[in-house]
């Protein structure tokens, strides 16, 4: 298991290295917009991070639009079996209602349930990632782990965000990451930049792939700047 990054900029920059990896994003039409699957836990546990979230995803679309835009799909799983998708999103303001009409209820993961309708939406029409958010992992993992892998079969690398430290989720998740050629960090409750910048580049490589999310880095500067080198590979 791979040593964990010691602070929010290791783990940012260990995450943009990954991205660096993962084959660049199968496109439809010329003009197409990227299209993203945006994952979260809902369950109870998840509450302070739901509405952070909230805050931020409107990095999502602004950090896109120079490169054709971002269609993002909301799921989420909460309660006793529920796991609702929403229609897809053209900007950060229908994602926005979308995901403050969501409140967080008790209940397990249903993680299987997100793979199994991703893999439904990419058999129709092409995803260029799926973020997930979450804490745990409450389900058979081995069952989650064939699911990821049709859905790596498909080309739709999953990017995992980890809040907390349970290790039984972290092994599934990195595992999940491998399976789909994507990529896991953590992150914390506390650290909100941290996540805008991790959603942020992989939105930007959903619209545009690896070489969108060098000159994004070149456009931001500063610490997105000095993480982004580490991905180029001088590309």
């Amino acid at each position: 298991m791979a040593k964990l990054p010691t602070s929010p900029k290791d783990d940012v920059a260990a995450f943009l290295k990954k991205v660096k990896d993962v084959p660049a994003p199968t496109y439809g039409k010329p003009g197409e917009r990227g299209r993203l699957v945006f994952a979260m836990d809902a369950t109870a546990s998840r509450e302070p991070s739901w509405d952070q979230a909230c805050q931020i995803q409107g990095e999502m679309f602004s950090e896109t639009a120079a490169l054709g835009g971002l269609e993002v799909q909301l799921v989420f799983y909460r309660g006793f079996g529920e796991c609702r998708a929403s229609k897809w999103a053209p900007n950060a303001t229908e994602l926005l209602r979308l995901m403050t009409g969501v409140r967080c209820r008790g209940g397990q993961t249903q993680i299987s349930k997100v793979l199994d309708h991703a893999k439904r939406e990419a058999e129709k029409h092409r995803i260029n990632a799926l973020v997930f958010v979450g804490d745990a992992v409450e389900e058979d993992i081995d069952r989650v782990c064939h699911k990821a892998g049709e859905l790596g079969l498909l080309g739709v690398p999953m990017f995992l965000f980890h809040e907390g430290g349970d290790l039984v989720a972290e092994r599934g998740f990195r595992e999940l990451a491998r399976l789909t050629g994507g990529a896991y960090s953590r992150f914390d409750s506390g650290s909100a930049q941290q996540l805008k910048d991790l959603l942020s580049a992989v939105a930007v490589y959903a619209a545009g792939g690896r070489r969108a999310l060098l000159e994004y880095g070149e456009a931001k500067g500063g610490n997105v700047l000095r993480l982004t080198h580490q991905v180029s590979g001088k590309r």
